[in-house]
C-alpha cells in the first residue's frame, strides 16, 4: 500500500488517528476501516503497538503493505516478519495471527477483496490462455517494490470519496499484477478429499451449523469418529487452527452479518454463542482490531 509520496500520504490517516483510538489501548493504537462504495473491497488503515490479533482468517483475499515498523504473524506453519515496504498476501480462509515485531509497533494498510471479484479478474487475465491464470498466492509476505507501489496506489484510490471507479481500477491493477508475479494455479484439495479430510470437513460443517451452541470436543470427535485428542490434532492440521479458534471465527462472521442487519450488540452476542456482550467485544477486537460498534459505524459509512 505504498503509492509514492503523495499516495502514501493519502493512505496514512495520521490526522484521523486520534478519532480512531480504541478504549484501553496505547495512544499510538488506532484503526480505520473504509468500504468501497461500489462494493467488493474494504480498506483498513491501522497502527498497533499493544494489540495482538487472535488466530483467524478472512473469507476475502487480504492484500496489504506494511507502512512502518515490523509486524509478525504465523501462517502456513511458520513465523513471518513483514518490514516496512513488504507486501502481505493472504488467500481466503488462510489462518494467521498478528502482532508487533518491535516495541515501536507497526503500521499497515490492507485491502480485503471479495473472492468473487478476484476470480473475475483472474478469468479476465486467463482469457485465451490454455494454462489459466494464478489465483492463489504462494507466499504470505514478499518484498516487491513495484507491487507495493501498485498497492499503495490502490489504497490511496479506495480512500478517496466519490471515486469508486478509480478505486476499482487501481485495485484490479494491483491484484492482477501481484497474482501474476506471486501466484500459482492450485487445485482445490476439497475436490479430491481423502477419508481423513472428509472427516474434518464434517467437523467444520458441524461448527458452522452449531456456532450458537456450547460445542464440546466430544461432540466434534463423535462427528469425526475419532478420539478427542486425535480430533484436535487432525482438525488443526487440516485447517491451520484449533477447533475452538475456528468456532470463534465462525461466530464473529455471524455476528458481523447480524450487526449489519441492525440487531443490537447484546442480542447478537446471545444469538451467536457468546456468554455476554463483553465476551463478544473481546473476541471481536481480537480478530477485527476494533470493537463491534466502531466496526459497524465505519463499515456502514456512518
Amino acid at each position: 500500500m505504498h503509492a509514492g509520496n503523495n499516495a502514501s500520504a493519502a493512505a496514512s490517516p495520521s490526522t484521523a488517528a486520534p478519532n480512531t483510538l480504541q478504549p484501553g489501548t496505547s495512544q499510538r493504537d488506532w484503526a480505520e476501516m473504509r468500504p468501497l462504495a461500489s462494493g467488493g473491497v474494504t480498506l483498513l488503515n491501522a497502527h498497533f503497538t499493544q494489540h495482538r490479533f487472535e488466530r483467524h482468517s478472512h473469507e476475502t483475499y487480504s492484500i496489504g503493505v506494511t507502512r512502518s515498523g515490523v509486524q509478525t504473524f504465523e501462517c502456513r506453519g511458520a513465523r513471518h516478519a513483514s518490514l516496512a515496504g513488504d507486501v502481505i498476501l493472504f488467500n481466503p480462509d488462510e489462518p494467521h495471527d498478528g502482532s508487533r515485531g518491535t516495541d515501536a509497533g507497526f503500521g499497515y494498510s490492507i485491502l480485503y477483496v471479495d473472492a468473487a471479484l478476484v476470480h473475475a479478474l483472474v478469468a479476465d487475465r486467463a482469457a485465451g490462455s490454455p494454462a489459466g491464470a494464478a489465483h492463489y498466492f504462494k507466499a504470505p509476505v514478499v518484498h516487491d517494490p513495484q507491487g507495493a507501489l501498485l498497492l499503495q496506489r490502490a489504497v490511496a484510490a479506495v480512500a478517496e470519496r466519490q471515486e469508486s471507479l478509480h478505486g476499482e481500477e487501481r485495485t484490479a491493477a494491483a491484484v492482477q499484477a501481484l497474482l501474476g508475479r506471486h501466484g500459482e494455479v492450485r487445485v482445490d484439495w476439497a475436490q479430491s478429499l481423502d477419508a481423513g479430510r472428509q472427516r474434518m470437513a464434517l467437523v467444520r460443517e458441524y461448527l458452522h451449523a452449531h456456532f450458537a451452541d456450547d460445542v464440546t470436543v466430544q461432540a466434534l470427535a463423535t462427528q469425526a469418529g475419532l478420539s478427542r485428542a486425535h480430533l484436535t490434532r487432525a482438525f488443526t492440521a487440516a485447517y491451520g487452527m484449533a477447533p475452538h479458534a475456528y468456532l470463534n471465527m465462525v461466530r464473529i462472521r455471524q455476528a458481523q452479518a447480524a450487526l449489519r442487519q441492525g440487531n443490537a450488540v447484546a442480542d447478537v452476542a446471545a444469538a451467536c454463542g457468546f456468554a455476554d456482550q463483553s465476551h463478544l467485544t473481546r473476541r471481536f477486537k481480537g480478530q477485527v482490531g476494533m470493537a463491534p460498534g466502531r466496526w459497524l459505524a465505519q463499515i456502514s459509512g456512518c
